[in-house]
């Protein structure tokens, strides 16, 4: 009885002393029971340094579990223990260059290759001496570049580099330095000797004309014409550059352009004219060679620059002959002279303008590389 007194009494002034030591870095919670309980699991509960959840191995249990943790919190409160992580261990050390940003997303995420740096977007120009020292110039115009492009040589850049190669021509002069201005009513401007056509009311077409159509823009007669399978809702005025006569298919240009007809019909600048020709055959040797030597005609003598058989059928031959005499039905009385009739006639190209595979009885509008060479072809 006494020893179970004793026992009592020292018990509850065992967890008085102890509730009233909360702040002690050595409070325990118990005796440990049958062993070291908090001793053995390595440390203290709250991360104190000193702390032991069993004070004594082998000992009494004594006073209620809430003083003992009354006591661990004071003694974590008191003790300013070092803060952990979270598996228990000491908290990683920033390192002398401080904390590192991203630090725990870095630590399993994929670690990307480096991006070299891009580079300018282009070299800087050089600066370009002044232009005002060219006789070209005209302050008042527009930069050489931005009139090629508009023109529909190629896009702004490109044509700077033509200019600085030395590739573009204005008024016969070469010009090489950037920033040029020019006036676009008077200014000729040649790309690699081709004429680039400045003025957007000129306007050129190439025609397939169909047999039985007359070279005319109007007919009293009432019969077919040329007028007939052009677009009036452009109000374009044009008209045919040279003729065909009425039974012969092909190619006939259409333009605005006074200067460019009269080039192209004129004897002196000799364009060259491809024809299709279908006669009987066989046809003798020595025929080619006869009409490129020269057929006299009851205007004087003709010849064709060039004469090939394409194809034969049995009765039949087609041959191509070129040549740059713009005289009246030339082709039919040179085939007529040598016996071999005109069965069908047909003019595939003018100057570097081909019919291609254009239909029968549509007009198209050259593009601008077209009429350059065009234009170049009869010196302008």
């Amino acid at each position: 009885m006494g020893g179970s007194g004793r026992g009592k009494g020292s018990g509850a002034g065992g967890a008085r002393d102890r509730t009233s030591d909360r702040g002690a870095a050595g409070g325990s919670r118990g005796a440990a029971q049958g062993g070291p309980r908090g001793g053995a699991q390595g440390g203290s509960r709250g991360g104190a340094q000193g702390g032991s959840r069993g004070a004594a191995q082998g000992g009494p249990r004594t006073g209620p579990a809430a003083g003992g943790r009354a006591g661990a919190k004071g003694a974590a409160r008191g003790a300013g223990p070092e803060r952990t992580g979270r598996q228990g261990g000491p908290a990683r050390s920033a390192g002398p260059g401080g904390p590192r940003p991203f630090a725990a997303s870095e630590r399993g995420a994929r670690r990307m290759p480096a991006v070299p740096p891009k580079g300018p977007h282009r070299k800087r120009r050089p600066k370009n001496p002044p232009v005002d020292r060219l006789d070209q110039h005209d302050p008042a115009g527009v930069r050489l570049q931005k009139l090629m492009a508009q023109a529909g040589v190629a896009s702004r850049r490109v044509c700077e580099e033509m200019i600085e190669a030395g590739r573009v021509q204005v008024n016969g002069e070469t010009v090489t330095e950037l920033g040029l201005r020019v006036d676009p009513a008077t200014a000729e401007i040649h790309v690699d000797g081709i004429r680039v056509q400045l003025d957007e009311n000129l306007v050129y077409y190439a025609f397939n004309k169909p047999e039985g159509v007359l070279s005319t823009m109007e007919d009293p007669e009432g019969r077919p014409c040329v007028a007939d399978f052009l677009d009036h809702r452009r109000n374009e005025r044009v008209f045919h550059v040279g003729r065909l006569d009425v039974e012969t298919e092909g190619l006939l240009l259409l333009t605005n352009d006074g200067e460019l007809a009269n080039r192209l019909t004129h004897p002196s600048y000799e364009v060259p004219k491809t024809y299709l020709v279908q006669v009987r055959g066989p046809m003798d040797k020595g025929i080619g060679a006869a009409m490129k030597a020269g057929i006299e005609l009851e205007d004087g003598p003709a010849r064709v620059d060039s004469f090939r058989l394409v194809d034969s059928t049995p009765g039949h031959l087609l041959v191509e002959v070129v040549l740059h005499s713009g005289r009246n039905r030339i082709v039919r009385r040179l085939f007529d002279a040598v016996g071999h009739p005109v069965e069908k006639l047909v003019r595939t190209q003018v100057g570097p303008i081909r019919i291609g595979d254009q239909r029968q009885g549509t007009v198209r509008r050259l593009s601008k590389t077209e009429v350059g060479h065009l234009l170049a072809s009869v010196g302008m």
